[in-house]
């Protein structure tokens, strides 16, 4: 496994290998005592979410509010989606950047997003998405970033009608946060 940096602090991109042979492939997507070292952090996963989506969906941008954040791991298993990051910790160096990954169910690819960050993911075909957390889920800390903020400028890589669930689309813009 080889973790990777992004422009976002403790932000990484991980990536593995697939062992091939006749049978089909073997391989590890994840290793927590690998990660925590390389990267210096305390990854304990707690539950494992999946999603299926249609073509054409953007999902976020979600995060939970103290002390209920997430950090989540996630990789896209089946169709190939845009994944989205943005860092809204304001003591962070790298406050309000925003990250895009291109992930798809054959690229031995994943995503580590920190606690404090927002996340969301646009598909560019079906797609199956997998989250792994460290903190359990608490509704009413629920929090997000409308996903069309002109501040953000987030190339979501869908056309100019894709399905949102009308909750994310009530959802503030980033300036108007004040969570951290």
């Amino acid at each position: 496994m080889r973790v990777i940096g992004t422009s976002i602090k403790d932000c990484y991109v991980l990536q593995w290998d697939k062992f091939n042979d006749r049978r089909g492939y073997f391989q590890v997507p994840f290793n927590q005592d690998i990660f925590n070292e390389v990267t210096d952090l305390d990854f304990n996963i707690v539950q494992e979410n999946e999603s299926y989506s249609k073509k054409n969906v953007i999902r976020g941008l979600h995060f939970q509010k103290p002390p209920y954040e997430q950090a989540k791991l996630v990789r896209c298993t089946y169709g190939e989606v845009t994944d989205v990051i943005v860092d809204i910790r304001k003591e962070s160096p790298t406050y309000g950047r925003v990250v895009t990954v291109k992930l798809n169910g054959g690229d031995c690819k994943s995503v580590f997003v920190p606690r404090g960050c927002a996340h969301g993911f646009s598909t560019q075909t079906k797609a199956i998405f997998n989250y792994k957390v460290d903190n359990i889920y608490n509704k009413e800390s629920e929090g997000g970033i409308i996903y069309n903020d002109p501040d953000l400028n987030i190339d979501w890589g869908v056309n100019k009608k894709p399905k949102i669930s009308e909750k994310d689309l009530e959802l503030p813009f980033f300036k108007d946060l004040d969570i951290y």
